[in-house]
């Protein structure tokens, strides 16, 4: 699949948020694991890691259980809580391997469970194998560009961790042009994909559209390309 076209657009690198009260693990892990060119974050306690999540927007998060004060099943529960982490998978990684925490930990949210200790290169080969699966399900539904998410679901934009409600159409347009990012579009095609061609609108509606779209989210998103038309930039 091209790399335009993935859920994750801000670069090639998969962001994961490592959670732990033990600093050794987080750097033993997280050394493996940017090895292996991933994305690392790192948290010491649930509180601290449901506001790196809300930060950094991982697409997997791995999660200690026995933590002090906010444990992992507790914090897991709380991110599920979060609609920008809808789509975020979350496996917890313990030495407690009895049932019922197994259980409780699924209950919670969690996508796996993954027993201590793991050697680094079959801990890897699990998260691969679950940023396959994250690939698989969030599709085209949510889109990830640098600090902007567009929620194709909800109707609703997160830019900088703070969520902006455009109007229908405003949505529309944007979500249109992100998906197809770096294309131009004339405004015909554009007007027929928003509007449809039994919809008659004025000359300059795309143009008013699109300085509201940029004033809201504070960013120059979308490229006027002069004399022809629009393309998205990221």
């Amino acid at each position: 699949m091209p790399a335009s076209f993935l859920p994750v657009m801000e670069n090639n690198e998969d962001t994961i948020l490592l959670v732990d009260d033990d600093p050794d693990i987080l750097e033993f892990l997280g050394y493996n694991l940017r090895k292996n060119g991933f994305r690392v974050y790192t948290s010491t306690n649930g509180t601290e890691a449901i506001e790196r999540a809300r930060e950094v927007l991982p697409q997997l998060i791995i999660l200690d259980v026995m933590m002090p004060g906010m444990d992992g099943i507790e914090t897991c529960a709380e991110i599920r809580k979060m609609g920008e982490l809808r789509n975020t998978l979350i496996a917890f990684l313990s030495a407690r391997g009895e049932d019922y925490s197994q259980i409780a930990g699924f209950e919670a949210g969690a996508d796996d469970y993954i027993r201590k200790p793991v050697k680094p290169n079959v801990l890897v080969h699990r998260v691969k194998a679950l940023l396959r699966r994250f690939a698989s399900q969030e599709d085209d539904r949510l889109i990830r560009l640098n600090n902007l998410v567009i929620d194709r679901d909800k109707y609703i934009i997160i830019h900088n961790k703070k969520e902006i409600s455009l109007p229908k159409k405003e949505f529309e347009l944007l979500s249109f042009l992100a998906t197809h990012p770096r294309k131009v579009f004339s405004r015909e095609e554009i007007f027929l994909e928003v509007w449809g061609d039994d919809v008659v609108v004025g000359d300059r509606t795309i143009d008013v559209h699109i300085r509201r779209i940029r004033e809201k989210i504070g960013m120059n998103v979308i490229k006027t390309i002069k004399g022809v038309g629009y393309s998205f930039l990221l």
